[in-house]
Parts: structure tokens; sequence; C-alpha cells
């Protein structure tokens, strides 16, 4: 019975994985089509999401087969309950990246933001994609003090988006509102994305120690 419990982890573990991964690349792709007007780009972020989303119920149903089948307790029981609230944050991950994609392609064939714009949303897609890539490899290698320090990554996409709307709220600003609404809108997404990455490493550290931490979204 333990080795099949082990065996339905790291079936989970894999799929987790899979689905880190997933939303990674959606999320470089989303920001090609915004900064470019690359509608291709835009569109396969749009369409891959279903897969995303696939994986995430098979999650959902691995977990509840596993709860069904082995009865597990005390800390096997935090281990796939971890990983079913690991999963929605990842899930939310991919429906962000396709936010973004999908303001592209709806201002398709300009760039979706302005030149002044671009340098703000270059650096939120950078911080972004290196908390993707870190929620990846903490769900194949587990470390409690990488994935606390999540949260100093999600501080530079703060300040990053404060940056944006000093831009759009200067006096000057020649764009009027509906690109400052688009940018706002696109701004708020990057940043879910990193505090959904942060709730990751929250749950991963809970896995881990047992300390709950306090829930970012």
């Amino acid at each position: 019975m333990r080795e099949e419990f082990q065996a339905d982890l790291n079936e989970v573990s894999r799929l987790l994985v899979t689905m880190a991964e997933g939303v990674r690349t959606a999320l470089r792709n989303a920001t090609t089509a915004l900064l470019t007007a690359d509608l291709k780009a835009a569109e396969s972020v749009i369409e891959r999401d279903a897969e995303i989303d696939a994986i995430y119920s098979q999650v959902e149903t691995k977990v509840a087969d596993t709860i069904a089948r082995q009865a597990p307790v005390a800390s096997d029981l935090r281990m796939v309950i971890t990983a079913l609230h690991i999963s929605a944050d990842i899930e939310r991950m991919g429906d962000l990246a396709e936010h973004v994609a999908k303001t592209a392609k709806r201002r398709h064939p300009s760039p979706a933001v302005p030149a002044e714009l671009r340098p703000v949303f270059k650096g939120m897609a950078e911080v972004a994609d290196k908390m993707a890539e870190e929620i990846t490899k903490l769900l194949a290698n587990p470390d409690a003090e990488l994935a606390a320090a999540l949260e100093k990554d999600d501080d530079k996409i703060d300040s990053l988006e404060r940056e944006l709307f000093r831009i759009m709220l200067a006096d000057d600003w020649p764009y009027g509102a509906e690109t400052a609404i688009d940018g706002a809108l696109l701004g708020r997404f990057y940043e879910r994305y990193a505090d959904h990455a942060v709730n990751v490493g929250a749950q991963l550290v809970y896995l881990i120690t047992g300390e709950q931490v306090t829930d970012q979204s």
C-alpha cells in the first residue's frame, strides 16, 4: 500500500511540474505577443490554456482517487491536499497568461502597449519568468528556504507595477484612457501571476515544515 501511495504522489508531482512548465511557456509567449504584436504567439497561448486546465483536472481526479483508496493520515494527507492547492494556483497562472495573450490579440495588429511601457512590462515578465522557473524546480526538489524567497521576487513585481502607474498617471501621458486601462489591467495580470507563484512557495513551505504561511491571493 505504501509503495502504491508513493507512486500516486510521484504521478501528482509529475503533473504539477508539467503544469508549471506549461504556464511558464504561456507567459513567455504572451509577453512576446504583447510587446511585438505577434498574433500567432497570442493564439498559441489561448489555444493551449485548455491543456493546462486538463492537467489540473487530472490532478484533482488523482488526488480524490488517492484519498479514497489510500485513506492517508497526518503528513500523508498534507501532501495530497497541498498538491491540490498548488495545482489551483498554477492553473490560475495559466489563466492570467491567457488574459495577457487575449489583450495582445485584441489590439493586433498594433502592439498592445506603447513604447514607453514596454521596458516595464519586459521587466515584469523577466521576474515572473524567474519565479515560474523556480517553482518548477521546487516542485521537483522542494526546499523551504528557496520557496520562501519567492516573496522577494514578488516585491520586484510590485515595484515595477508602481512604476507602471507613475508613467501612466503623469501629466504628459499622451495615449488616453483606453491605453491606460489596458496597461493597468496588464500590470495586474503580471502581479497576480507572481502572487500565485508565491502561494505555491507558501504551500511548499507548509508541506516541508508544517507551518502555515499567509496566503497572498
